[in-house]
């Protein structure tokens, strides 16, 4: 085990965690030259699309320094704050973290995140100024010199241990290798009576093999000759096969303790396998297993639902299909049925947060070839009745009487140069921050504040960005809930009320929200035979209206060349008694294609 060396890259996004990991396959051999690609570990297409990474990835990579060889085991991980969870547990499965920092950038929200993180999981913490290779201009030396004192002071370590790399040219790469095996321990193993004991830390799934488990184990060894046990779901079932990530899987003849690699555990149903869980084998006394757990397990709670709709109402077992099949490689997605008035049947789908939705939104119309129709992003609200308390997700699930709703909030922390801080106090109104502090940060403003969860799903990101130039930086966790001063609005179309178009705003702008909802609709929608009123509703008062009115009838030439004007007068009259009549029988459908424009952010 002293060969062995566990260790994660953690960063902001874009800060290219990525690109020196392919860096590190190269000078390691783990890949050859002729096969490399940008953002190797970064499999699906979006991800190295969007320069991002949504999926950790692990691989093994083996290097010899002074005549000895070392196991390498990395770990990518994502750097967006709806992928938190994802590295919660990759800093449980090892020792060390390399804390990569932008030269560009600077130190951002994410990476204060992720080092507090990293810090209280008790890892090994290496600091490393990347894209050095952007800096060889005369004057440079004291913008990196001055960056490197930040990272130090961050971690609470001299200057001279902060290395500098370029992950696009490879410069400085293999001494952060060299660093990677000096300054981050070696795992400890506890032994525990021959039982081997592992953490799974991601999923995926094989046809033949069931779900395969990436785990890091802790302690004794797993081979495929024994049974495993799953904490979570209290279960048990025969390992098909083991192994590593090279990062193809290879399979191999154990796993012993201190590695990371796989256990193809031949479970068909993906509901059993929880990311956190422990897995054990080779110990079948029931009280002594339940001993053996790792502390740390939780269950990933989506908090943003969307519902989902095919254009096409003959592609809904396509839909279906492809979230299924999704939710194979990402366990933190809950999928159940839907039905909407308008869009017809469909899937409601719960998310990490707006990035996760927007990723796999995006995946179902390119892996799948499927169209759909998704409502407004929704959050979990707690409503207060008299005789109890429920939770609803949609606005039209709101009950008739009620005395409070509770909405969840977030503690959001924004980093923003001190030149831009004005244009962020602006915003608290729109987004209703609360219990705003501020402090300095080395040459940047640190704002920590209460935000509600329903207004940092909303376009924050685009907003903040667009007041600060794009300088300013954000990261969030969720916190409990609040009472919330918010009211439903439901939207009416002569006279009915349109599924799926109720929204919460708060009561300071809903007035202005339900003119601007009836004004786009009015827009939206095509003429009729007959008008068409659009009413916001809220507290049961017309609040906001516009008329569509009806398409006129051509008359002839009654009245043009000295006609019977008497005539075209009668004709007038009952055509206006007929459009009465539509219009008391006439049903309004809002069609998939307006839907969809009228839910565009």
């Amino acid at each position: 085990m002293n060969n062995i060396r566990n260790f994660c890259i953690i960063a902001h996004i874009d800060h290219g965690k990525s690109t020196l990991a392919d860096r590190l396959l190269e000078i390691t051999g783990t890949v050859e030259k002729r096969q490399m690609r940008d953002q190797y570990l970064d499999q699906l297409e979006l991800e190295r699309e969007r320069g991002i990474t949504i999926k950790m990835a692990p691989v093994r990579m083996h290097y010899k320094l002074q005549n000895t060889d070392y196991i390498l085991n990395l770990i990518d991980t994502p750097g967006h704050s709806d992928f938190g969870y994802e590295v919660s547990r990759a800093l449980a499965a090892v020792e060390g973290g390399i804390l990569l920092v932008d030269a560009t950038q600077g130190i951002q929200a994410q990476t204060l995140a992720n080092f507090r993180s990293a810090k209280a999981a008790g890892l090994s913490i290496l600091g490393v100024v990347n894209k050095i290779d952007l800096f060889k201009n005369p004057g440079d030396e004291e913008k990196i010199r001055h960056l490197k004192n930040e990272v130090a002071e961050l971690i609470g370590v001299d200057e001279s241990e902060i290395l500098l790399v370029s992950g696009k040219t490879g410069e400085g790469v293999e001494k952060l290798l060299n660093e990677v095996i000096h300054r981050i321990p070696p795992p400890k193993e506890i032994i525990i009576n021959g039982a081997g004991r592992a953490l799974i830390f991601d999923s995926f799934y094989d046809d033949h093999k069931g779900v395969m488990a990436s785990v890091r184990v802790f302690d004794g060894e797993i081979d495929s000759s024994q049974n495993i046990y799953l904490a979570a779901p209290d279960t048990v079932s025969r390992i098909k096969e083991v192994g590593y990530f090279k990062p193809q899987i290879k399979t191999a003849p154990k796993l012993q303790a201190g590695e990371i690699g796989y256990i193809a555990t031949g479970i068909k149903d993906t509901s059993l396998i929880k990311i956190g869980d422990t897995a054990i084998a080779g110990m079948h006394h029931p009280d002594k297993i339940k001993s053996l757990i790792l502390p740390g397990y939780k269950e990933p709670k989506p908090v943003v639902f969307v519902s989902f709709y095919p254009e096409e109402n003959d592609d809904y077992e396509l839909l279906k299909k492809g979230l299924e099949k999704l939710k194979l490689n990402d366990s933190a997605l809950s999928i159940e049925p839907d039905q909407n008035e308008v869009l017809g049947r469909g899937y409601k789908v719960g998310f990490l947060g707006r990035l996760h939705f927007e990723i796999t939104a995006e995946r179902l119309k390119r892996e799948f070839q499927i169209d759909t129709v998704s409502t407004f992003p929704s959050v979990i609200y707690k409503i207060k009745t008299k005789k109890d308390w429920k939770t609803i997700i949609k606005p039209e699930e709101l009950p008739e009487e009620y005395e409070e709703i509770w909405e969840p909030m977030t503690n959001i922390s924004i980093l923003v140069p001190p030149e831009y801080l004005n244009n962020v106090y602006p915003l608290q109104a729109r987004f209703r921050f609360t219990g705003i502090t501020t402090r300095t940060f080395q040459d940047r403003t640190e704002i920590k504040a209460m935000m509600p969860l329903a207004e940092l799903v909303s376009d924050f990101d685009d907003q903040l960005k667009s007041a600060t130039a794009g300088f300013a930086s954000f990261s969030y966790e969720l916190a409990d809930y609040a009472k919330a001063d918010i009211i439903k609005v439901d939207i009416l179309v002569a006279g009915e009320v349109v599924p799926g178009l109720s929204r919460f705003f708060p009561k300071g702008t809903v007035e202005k929200e339900a003119r601007r909802m009836v004004e786009k609709l009015k827009e939206a929608l095509p003429r009729q035979q007959f008008a068409q009123p659009i009413q916001a509703r809220a507290q049961n008062k017309f609040i906001a209206r516009e008329d569509i009115p009806s398409v006129k009838k051509e008359l002839g030439n009654f009245g043009k060349n000295g006609g019977d004007r008497t005539r075209k007068m009668k004709l007038w009259s009952k055509q206006k008694k007929g459009k009465k009549r539509l219009q008391s029988r006439a049903q309004v459908r809002i069609t998939p294609a307006v839907f969809k424009e009228l839910i565009k952010k």
